[in-house]
């Protein structure tokens, strides 16, 4: 039995139920990947019976595990990890999809460990390089104050680094990968990424 987790807000969890609400009905298995402090799998587990977290960090996950048993926690390089092939219903990533080298490569991996018919769900971050994103800029810094003040800011344990390429390199590379997946520019210095693999 899971422990009762206690009400954390950061940008991160803010754009969880982005994840949550394009889960496929009768889900069996799901896969987070970069899962950190585990929250976001454990959401997933409320509604997905075989949830598997995965991390490089050991002490995150041993964290995670502790607080969660209920999911399979795996640590390893996403990129390399033996992961059973197209096995996943649900591939997700928050704020981890810029960690990883290459964007095409990056979003190939989690494409080829999702099941035909299922759903790769990505919210991440890159930098501005447009007009329009330097709007959403100012957008988010007024979010974030309003939340902020509203439900405190929590701060996880995973480790941060400035995104590498920009909302453009994402959108483009997602075109190339991700043929017809929905797109959608966040505040609070994120985007969106939902696709559904072919069924043949």
């Amino acid at each position: 039995m899971s422990e009762e987790r206690p009400v954390r807000w950061n940008h991160n969890i803010h754009y969880h139920r982005r994840i949550l609400d394009v889960v496929p009905a009768g889900a069996q298995t799901a896969l987070d990947v970069g899962a950190g402090d585990g929250l976001l799998a454990s959401e997933l587990r409320e509604r997905v019976p075989h949830v598997t977290g995965l991390d490089l960090d050991a002490t995150a996950l041993e964290s995670a595990r502790r607080r969660d048993p209920d999911v399979t926690w795996v640590q390893g390089d996403a990129m390399t990890v033996p992961l059973p092939t197209g096995s996943f219903d649900v591939v997700a990533s928050i704020a981890t999809l810029h960690h990883l080298p290459g964007l095409d490569e990056a979003l190939q991996r989690l494409v080829d460990l999702t099941t035909p018919g299922g759903v790769v769900a990505v919210v991440g971050l890159a930098q501005n390089s447009r007009p329009l994103d330097y709007v959403y800029e100012v957008v988010g810094l007024l979010q974030h104050r309003r939340l902020a003040r509203r439900h405190g800011h929590w701060e996880h344990s995973a480790p941060t680094a400035p995104p590498p390429h920009t909302y453009a390199d994402v959108r483009r590379s997602a075109a190339r990968v991700l043929p017809g997946a929905r797109w959608q520019r966040l505040a609070l210095w994120r985007y969106s990424l939902v696709w559904t693999k072919p069924t043949h």
